[in-house]
């Protein structure tokens, strides 16, 4: 069966005034996922929505994330299971945005990552990172504590000791990293947990559940 025309953030948030019965204007809470027939575009109709405080847009078709630049209570940005190639379009939210889950995406590069100063939580697994220079610029992100970078080539490439060590000496100030805590001792920069992160279920792991 075709899928049809796609459905528009403007369709979108209707559909959730209807099932919730309440304006989309005043809901700090709004999921407009799995939309189907997905959304393809994030459009202007995404700026009435200004008093939300997390929102997830994750398991559609958008390509590039916008309209979302004047939301500025938005603290938690839900884009999993995507089809998103970068950050364009997120700078006008670096002052609040304080989490964003973008895994299963198709990343290549973090360029206007670092944008993000307030960013605490970061979930970017199963994208296409390949190089240590392009994951340096998340040193420039000071408030950064919990990353989830699993799945991407750049993690594929090591042990997970290495990529632990690794990723702590790049970011000394992360505390969690793919869902396990880095625990740093004057004696031992890094101590190695004896779980196997392969075998975690990402969904769990990043609490992929909008």
């Amino acid at each position: 069966m075709a899928a049809g025309k796609p459905t528009t953030s403007k369709e979108a948030i209707r559909r959730w005034e209807e099932e919730n019965g309440q304006s989309a204007v005043t809901a700090t809470e709004i999921i407009l996922s799995f939309q189907w027939p997905p959304i393809e575009k994030m459009d202007n109709a995404l700026a009435t929505l200004v008093n939300c405080e997390k929102l997830s847009l994750s398991t559609n078709m958008i390509e590039k994330i916008a309209g979302i630049g004047t939301l500025k209570n938005l603290k938690v940005l839900s884009l999993g299971r995507n089809v998103i190639k970068g950050f364009a379009g997120l700078e006008p939210l670096g002052d609040t945005l304080e989490e964003l889950w973008i895994s299963y995406n198709c990343i290549e590069k973090l360029k206007g990552i670092q944008a993000m100063k307030n960013l605490r939580v970061l979930y970017m697994s199963n994208n296409l990172i390949r190089e240590w220079n392009e994951f340096a610029r998340l040193q420039e992100l000071p408030n950064l504590w919990d990353l989830v970078f699993v799945g991407n080539p750049l993690y594929e490439n090591l042990e997970v000791e290495q990529w632990r060590i690794e990723v702590a000496r790049r970011l000394p100030n992360l505390e969690k990293l793919d869902g396990e805590p880095i625990i740093r001792t004057e004696e031992n920069p890094v101590m190695i947990q004896s779980t196997k992160y392969d075998n975690l279920p990402l969904d769990e792991l990043e609490q992929e559940h909008t």
